[in-house]
C-alpha cells in the first residue's frame, strides 16, 4: 500500500465525500485516531455508513437514524468487516471525524489528524484482517507523513466518546507496527498513556 502526492491510497476503493475542507494552511499531519463505527449500531453489513459519509442516508428507514439527520461527517477511511479499505477523503484535505475534540493543548483535531474507521462497536471483537488491513494503511501513512501519535476516538474526546473501544487490541496493534515506527512515536490502549 502506498499514499501517492495527491493523498490518496491507490489499493482503496474511491467513494468521494462532500464533507471535508482545507487544512489550516502549514498545518502538519502529526496525529492517526482510530474510531469504530457501525450503523444502525451492531450491524455489520449494508451501505448505511456509505450513504452517511456521502449524505445519501435516508433517516426514515431506521429509528437510530433520526439522531444523525443532517449530520455531516466523514473520515478519510473506512475499514469493513471483511478487510475492504474505502477511501472518503484525501489525506491533505481535513475531513469531518474527530468533532469537538483536543490533543495535548491543542483543540480541533481534525486540523492535524487523519482518521481510520473500523466498522465494529464497541461491544463486538474487530476481524482478523481488519487489523491486517489497519497494519498496513498505519504503515503506509507512516511513510507519507510525519506522524507523532496514535490515539483512540476516545483519548481526543473523552466526555463525548468510547471509540474505537474495549475490544480494540492496543498491545496486539502496538507490537505489530512497532518495526516501522518511530520509537518516539505515542500510542494510547485506551485513555492509558504508553508508548
Amino acid at each position: 500500500m502506498k499514499i501517492n502526492t495527491a493523498g490518496y491510497m491507490q489499493d482503496a476503493i474511491q467513494i468521494p465525500s462532500p464533507n471535508f475542507d482545507e487544512r489550516p494552511l502549514g498545518t502538519t499531519i502529526r496525529l492517526l485516531v482510530i474510531h469504530n463505527i457501525s450503523l444502525p449500531p451492531n450491524v455489520f453489513e449494508g451501505s448505511a455508513i456509505i450513504e452517511l459519509f456521502t449524505n445519501q442516508l435516508d433517516c426514515n428507514t431506521h429509528p437510530y437514524y433520526e439522531g444523525l439527520r443532517d449530520l455531516k461527517v466523514s473520515s478519510h477511511f473506512l475499514i469493513r468487516r471483511q478487510g475492504e479499505i474505502i477511501q472518503f477523503v484525501s489525506c491533505i484535505k481535513r475531513a469531518w471525524h474527530a468533532g469537538q475534540s483536543c490533543w495535548q493543548g491543542t483543540e480541533r483535531c481534525n486540523d492535524f489528524s487523519v482518521g481510520i474507521e473500523l466498522e465494529g462497536s464497541d461491544t463486538t471483537p474487530f476481524e482478523a484482517i481488519q487489523y491486517v488491513q489497519l497494519i498496513a494503511l498505519t504503515k503506509a501513512l507512516f511513510q507519507a507523513y510525519p506522524l507523532e501519535h496514535i490515539v483512540g476516538h476516545a483519548d481526543i474526546a473523552p466526555t463525548r466518546k468510547t471509540d474505537p473501544g474495549p475490544f480494540f487490541d492496543w498491545h496486539g496493534f502496538r507490537e505489530s507496527i512497532r518495526a516501522f515506527i518511530p520509537t518516539t512515536v505515542t500510542t494510547l490502549p485506551g485513555n492509558e498513556r504508553s508508548s
